[in-house]
């Protein structure tokens, strides 16, 4: 049996979460609905403008969003990341710690340096706008994987935006490449709809030959795909992945189980804060489908875990509250 259900390897963020009106948004220049890379010095401006306004501290970066939710449903995870020897990445690693995921930062000491943040604007119409700076993240490379947790790992779970950096992205390769000769599978996240606009080859790239599995929302979809046909956009997935799940916000989602196109419906609920919905889906469904529930009750795992993240602020929940949603779609 692998040693570990999940295997992720992504940007080490810390999430600093913000309520804001869209007219502060304006003020500071930033596009609305997005994730904007930065650099330090327009970060640190950002952060000054916003002075004593309350903010949430959790380590995040969308990999690390997922494989926390799949250890608190209950997985055996690992994530390989990248942090600083500064405050920041101290809070980091003893946060993943304490959610029971292992992680190459107990290995060896972290460097110097910075470690990125993710400054993540939540509107009042539940929208969120990450501006991030990667710190030392962004020399995240092949240094930080751990060849024989890949191999134990049922699923490797490779994070999109890896792909705008070349030594991350040859380390998100590798990992792939490690995975498949280990015998074990690879799943992929398209993260944002920009990195499928502007950075399409690379993620190509890292899906190499093919994913087992595929995770994107509709608008990442349609722009990988090069159509915004719903229909289309499926065919070419199937493409690139042997199976994929697609969000589609309030309408649901769709989980191509490799023969069927499977409708999973939406839980209806009043969202507040959009951030991390996709995440915590994606931990959902890899939960699932490596702890013996079938396509579709992952599917509904996932989007009961997202409807019920999207009411409350951040980009995650309490574990006792997803045992719950567990136990709640396992009795169905």
């Amino acid at each position: 049996m692998a040693r570990y259900d999940v295997y992720g390897l992504g940007n080490a963020l810390l999430d600093v979460e913000c309520e804001v009106k869209p007219e502060v948004l304006v003020e500071l220049n930033i596009d609305k609905g997005v994730m904007t890379l930065l650099d330090e010095a327009s970060q640190d401006k950002i952060l000054n403008h916003l002075g004593n306004r309350a903010t949430k501290r959790t380590c995040g970066g969308s990999g690390a969003n997922t494989i926390v939710a799949v250890s608190q449903f209950g997985g055996k995870t690992f994530y390989s990341c990248k942090v600083a020897n500064d405050e920041p990445g101290e809070y980091y690693l003893q946060d993943l710690l304490a959610t029971g995921v292992d992680t190459n930062l107990k290995l060896h000491p972290p460097e110097p340096g910075i470690t990125g943040k993710c400054l993540v604007f939540v509107t009042p119409d539940a929208d969120r706008t990450m501006n991030t700076f990667l710190g030392i993240s962004s020399n995240l490379s092949d240094l930080e994987l751990v060849p024989d947790s890949i191999a134990q790992s049922t699923y490797t779970y490779i994070e999109g935006y890896l792909v705008t950096g070349e030594n991350s992205k040859q380390a998100a390769i590798k990992a792939r490449e490690i995975a498949i000769d280990a015998g074990q599978k690879v799943a992929l996240t398209l993260s944002d709809q920009n990195m499928a606009k502007f950075f399409k080859q690379g993620l190509l790239d890292m899906i190499g030959s093919g994913v087992d599995l595929l995770f994107a929302n509709e608008s990442e979809a349609f722009e990988l795909a090069g159509t915004e046909d719903l229909t289309k956009s499926i065919e070419y997935l199937k493409t690139i992945a042997k199976t994929f799940a697609v969000t589609l916000g309030a309408k649901g989602s769709l989980i191509f189980d490799g023969q069927t196109l499977i409708e999973i419906a939406p839980f209806p609920v009043r969202a507040i804060d959009t951030v991390g919905a996709g995440d915590i889906y994606a931990g959902g469904v890899l939960y699932g489908i490596t702890n013996g529930l079938d396509w579709t009750t992952a599917g509904r795992l996932g989007s009961l875990a997202s409807a019920k993240l999207v009411t409350v602020p951040g980009a995650r929940m309490a574990t006792a509250d997803l045992q719950s949603l567990l136990a709640e779609i396992k009795s169905k």
